[in-house]
């Protein structure tokens, strides 16, 4: 059996990791991207506001990062969502708001029933 290749992702676009992980893992055609603070990149401060200036922070972040990786908000899939996985922490780091996390599949997809 063939060895599957892993990638690293990393951009300065998006904020850097404050933690032992990487911003976004590829293994195959599937990316593993970090969960994304609403973290300004040039500052890495939070931004500024509610929860809502943060969740628009954090997925332009992840689209920073989804970029980086060749892909874009359409490999996280815009219709027949995939599964997921919400819950609550106590505590997201420097006091974060929200956190949002994906998975996208590079390349083109076809949909069977």
């Amino acid at each position: 059996m063939a060895a599957l290749i892993r990638r690293i992702i990393s951009t300065s676009r998006a904020p850097a990791a404050i933690g032992p992980y990487s911003q976004a893992v590829v293994v195959d055609r599937t990316v593993y991207i970090s969960g994304q603070l609403g973290m300004d990149p040039a500052s890495c401060q939070l931004v500024e506001g509610c929860v809502q200036a943060q969740t628009r922070q954090a997925l332009e972040n992840m689209g920073e990062i989804l970029k980086a990786a060749g892909c874009g908000y359409e490999n996280v899939f815009s219709s027949n969502y995939p599964a997921r996985a919400a819950y609550q922490a106590a505590a997201l780091p420097r006091g974060g708001l929200v956190e949002i996390e994906a998975i996208a599949v590079l390349g083109p997809l076809s949909t069977v029933s």
